[in-house]
């Protein structure tokens, strides 16, 4: 392991531990065995070592999200995904609040990064007719919830202690979003999740229209999907 990354994880193991959610550079250096300089040169000032402790807990969260293999069942995926998400929280408390903080004034590109594996899932869900809403919809919905559950778990443990709280969130709320494969709904109530299963597979597969057709064909199947009208 380089020495970057030892100081990343003894910060890491630092912030685990400390009563006030603080560390010193002073208590990382000796944590590692090396001196001041070192740190500085690598990170520049405090600031710059913990935006980079966050940077590698985006890092880690997703490689653990793009190493979990794809089934045949886009639903199971997105609950093995959401259970993912708070394993890692729960697994690196500390750095799981730096990620989320709203004291940084920039949002990571990994969160983002984040948002799109989700959508990915998302997207094979509506492709197999079995998404209410349109996909971008169910990613903001699930993620905002996913990092609520997880944000609570961890910085409220005393109070948030049900181990089956997670779980029932996420059923919950899978419930609301998604349409189980034997309760289908009735004619005309299906115009919804087939226009955004339409819509899901043009996105994936080439169809014999041009790419401003395409687009413009999807715009009107999300139109629909999401219409709440009918």
């Amino acid at each position: 392991m380089d020495t970057r990354t030892q100081i990343l994880e003894a910060a890491e193991r630092l912030l685990d531990v400390s009563p006030d959610r603080d560390i010193s550079t002073r208590a990382v250096c000796e944590a590692v065995g090396v001196g001041a300089p070192v740190l500085y040169r690598l990170f520049g000032d405090k600031k710059g070592l913990l935006s980079a402790v966050v940077d590698y807990g985006f890092e880690r969260y997703l490689n653990s999200k793009r190493a979990l293999p794809v089934s045949d069942d886009p639903v199971q995926d997105l609950r093995d995904g959401w259970n993912g998400h708070v394993a890692f929280a729960l697994a690196h408390p500390a750095v799981y609040r730096m990620m989320y903080s709203p004291a940084f004034e920039t949002v990571p590109g990994a969160a983002k990064e984040a948002l799109d594996l989700l959508r990915v899932v998302l997207d094979r869900c509506a492709a197999a007719g079995l998404l209410a809403v349109s996909p971008e919809v169910a990613a903001q919905t699930i993620m905002a919830a996913n990092i609520g559950v997880a944000l609570s778990m961890v910085t409220q443990p005393e109070t948030y202690h049900d181990p089956e709280l997670s779980t029932r969130v996420r059923d919950a709320l899978h419930a609301k979003l998604l349409i189980r494969r034997d309760n289908l709904p009735a004619e005309p109530d299906r115009l919804a999740p087939v226009a955004l299963q339409l819509a899901a597979l043009l996105r994936q597969q080439p169809s014999g229209l041009g790419e401003p057709e395409t687009a413009l064909l999807v715009h009107w199947l999300d139109t629909i999907g999401t219409d709440t009208t009918h």
